[in-house]
């Protein structure tokens, strides 16, 4: 099916585009040559930037032009449309909230009531669906929110009817390490018990009402801004069916941590000294003999918000029924509350035009091989949406494949690419998982580089982008990501510029493209990325999980 042609501007930046496309630029980064163009990055990255797409959010105008625009990029370099009836389009059923800034979040004591303040001293969003949920329930403090029976962790101790209809408030992040038990949980590597998606989870399977999340820097791993951009604006989830009976929480919420401590003092307790029982396996849950009333209000609105999927057909008649995908979001968070400039859009420069420029030059390059010289396999180009909600797309995907889950051999995932220049080194996550390790190592010993381990495991990246739906059924997936060795740069330079991004500019507005971004580090990665996908097209077996990894028992291979 031919997509119908973008708005004018979309159509001078595409020429743009083709243009730098058309001058193939030859550059060498630790002596290895790449077809990646520098020229085309650029034009990529500022279209998808630019102010007109009004920061690209899912179900938005911006965001459909943006996905368009990928699609008219996938069908200029001659790929077929992987969705129904040869459409580039896989049409992702959402229904988004937006809370209402005026309400207040009332925590009623035996002696005395306060009232807390939204977006200053908490987010809210609905779970239920719907344009009005009205709470007014006890509060159950449960720790860290986790049932491990692996690690013999279990917060949820007691009767069912403690939690059921419950708001249940629970820190973020894992329980610490101890000396006595370094590797617990993961040591410094956050598992998933210690995401947010997780503590949700279970506090809906337990029959909650309502989840409260305690935050911190140091335990999130990004600024309160952070939270409260993310979730003080349009919050989408995957549109349930009468057919769903998963459970779902009728509020998920966070708390600053300043809130937090008012809130215990109203109960007669200490945060801190909770902290240090939350640490125990012993650790009990405590009726905090507190009442939270909380009547939400919020605007509604479904929508179909499309990823977007191409292919590049394989040139072996035995493997070209397998697949390896390349993915990465073209969403961010559209408009929402301004910064102390006054700026309302939410660009998303870094946080992911990157990664979707750098797919689309994999994309052309793979495209313009000739037809004997193509991958074996055939490759699979997957643009998300919702990715920012909660990776809503890709577990779109996950859940109806465009091709068949057991015959992907494996996920790449590209998400905010880099911009600081050339490194010595690099971290693809999750590929010490699977037989994805010997590839990628083969592949950096043959350029020169290093393999390093997750700089920032605390940071849990392995399940914050979306190679970790594929993970989740069984599809070895790694999310590459450069390393802190910088060329030319004194040691911890690297992690300094990404503490300052993270700190003040990671889901800001922001986060907008700048004249002097180094593309040698963005060409050098997707260079990368583009050699790992070749190679496991390449292969004679698909990889596999470890046979101990997690996620070795959902593989359909």
């Amino acid at each position: 099916m031919k997509v119908n042609r973008i708005v004018s501007i979309a159509l001078v930046l595409f020429a743009v585009a083709v243009a730098g496309i058309s001058q193939r630029v030859s550059r060498r980064t630790n002596n290895m040559p790449s077809q990646i163009s520098e020229n085309a990055l650029r034009a990529h990255i500022k279209f998808l930037s630019d102010d007109r797409l009004e920061g690209r959010g899912t179900g938005a105008k911006g965001g459909e032009t943006a996905a368009l625009y990928v699609a008219e990029e996938f069908e200029a370099l001659g790929l077929k449309g992987a969705g129904a009836k040869g459409s580039f389009w896989q049409p992702v059923s959402l229904v988004g909230v937006k809370a209402d800034p005026k309400t207040e979040l009332r925590i009623n004591g035996q002696e005395k009531a306060e009232a807390f303040k939204f977006a200053d001293d908490f987010v809210a969003f609905t779970g239920a669906q719907t344009e009005h949920v009205a709470v007014n329930t006890d509060l159950v403090f449960v720790g860290y929110g986790i049932d491990a029976p692996e690690q013999k962790w279990n917060d949820y101790k007691g009767p069912a009817e403690d939690y059921r209809g419950k708001i249940l408030v629970m820190l973020v992040n894992d329980p610490p390490a101890t000396t006595a038990e370094p590797d617990l949980f993961g040591g410094r590597r956050l598992t998933y018990y210690g995401r947010w998606t997780y503590k949700f989870e279970e506090a809906a399977r337990r029959g909650a009402v309502g989840a409260l999340l305690l935050h911190t820097s140091e335990s999130a791993g990004y600024p309160w801004s952070v939270v409260r951009t993310s979730n003080g604006s349009w919050r989408f989830d995957i549109a349930r069916t009468a057919e769903d009976k998963t459970p779902f929480l009728q509020i998920r919420s966070w708390m600053t941590d300043d809130a937090a401590r008012r809130m215990m003092r109203l109960a007669g307790q200490n945060l801190d000294d909770l902290r240090k029982q939350a640490a125990s396996r012993d650790f009990k849950p405590v009726k905090l003999k507190l009442t939270a009333s909380l009547d939400l209000n919020s605007e509604l609105e479904r929508v179909e918000a499309p990823n977007v999927a191409a292919i590049l057909p394989g040139r072996d008649p035995k493997l070209r029924d397998e697949y390896v995908v390349y993915s990465a979001h073209w969403d961010h968070f559209g408009i929402g509350a301004p910064d102390k400039t006054g700026d309302k859009i939410y660009n998303g420069a870094l946080d992911n035009a990157t990664g979707v420029a750098s797919v689309l030059e994999i994309a052309r390059v793979m495209a313009s091989l000739p037809a004997a010289e193509r991958p074996r396999r055939s490759i699979l180009f997957l643009i998300t949406t919702g990715e920012e909600q909660g990776l809503l797309g890709s577990e779109w995907y996950s859940r109806h494949p465009l091709v068949p889950i057991n015959k992907t051999a494996a996920d790449i995932n590209l998400d905010s690419m880099n911009i600081l220049g050339p490194t010595h080194d690099f971290v693809p996550l999750g590929a010490e998982r699977s037989s994805l390790k010997a590839v990628v190592e083969a592949i950096a010993r043959e350029r020169g580089l290093r393999i390093s381990p997750d700089p920032r495991p605390e940071q849990g990246s392995f399940y914050r982008s979306d190679h970790f739906p594929f993970a989740k059924v069984g599809v070895p997936s790694i999310s590459l990501k450069e390393g802190d060795d910088y060329v030319g740069r004194p040691k911890g330079w690297g992690a300094q510029r990404f503490k300052e991004y993270n700190d003040a500019h990671y889901h800001q507005p922001s986060d907008e493209f700048h004249d002097d971004w180094d593309f040698r580090g963005m060409i050098q990665e997707a260079d990368f990325a583009l050699a790992i996908g070749r190679r496991v097209a390449d292969m004679n077996a698909m990889p596999k999980f470890n046979p101990d990894d997690e996620f070795a028992k959902n593989s359909q291979r």
